[in-house]
């Protein structure tokens, strides 16, 4: 069966598993899917990531972060741009996500960067999903 929103699937799989306490959650491989993996660990959401060969399609392994008292680091995690209605903003558009304490995961022309990276290169582009 095809999946008509790998990103969403990946972003479900990381807050369920937050929700339910894993130490670590694999999700299907892709090369997009890798880039938000990097994001979230240069932006300490999560420890960090390993990419593992199944034979087949490969599987990407994050290993999730929690606090001193066992709550998850990722509060929330939303996708924004959807397939059926995708959201793009302009140089000046690009928001601050929990007034700069969360991150907006966004792809432009120069690749997939955080809300910061974007407004620092002054680019737009596609906003995939906001992180606090």
């Amino acid at each position: 069966m095809t999946m008509t929103d790998p990103i969403a699937d990946m972003l479900t799989r990381i807050r369920n598993a937050g929700r339910a306490g894993h130490k670590r959650v694999d999700i299907p491989l892709s090369g997009i899917k890798i880039e938000i993996a990097r994001i979230l660990t240069e932006n300490y959401f999560v420890h960090g990531f390993k990419v593992l060969e199944d034979g087949r399609h490969g599987r990407l392994r994050l290993y999730l972060k929690y606090t001193s008292d066992e709550r998850p680091v990722i509060r929330g995690i939303d996708r924004v741009s959807k397939p059926g209605l995708r959201k793009y903003l302009g140089t000046r558009a690009v928001p601050k996500v929990r007034a700069g304490m969360g991150i907006a995961i966004m792809s432009t022309s120069r690749g997939l960067m955080t809300d910061r990276d974007a407004r620092r290169a002054g680019v737009g582009g596609e906003i995939i999903a906001k992180v606090y």
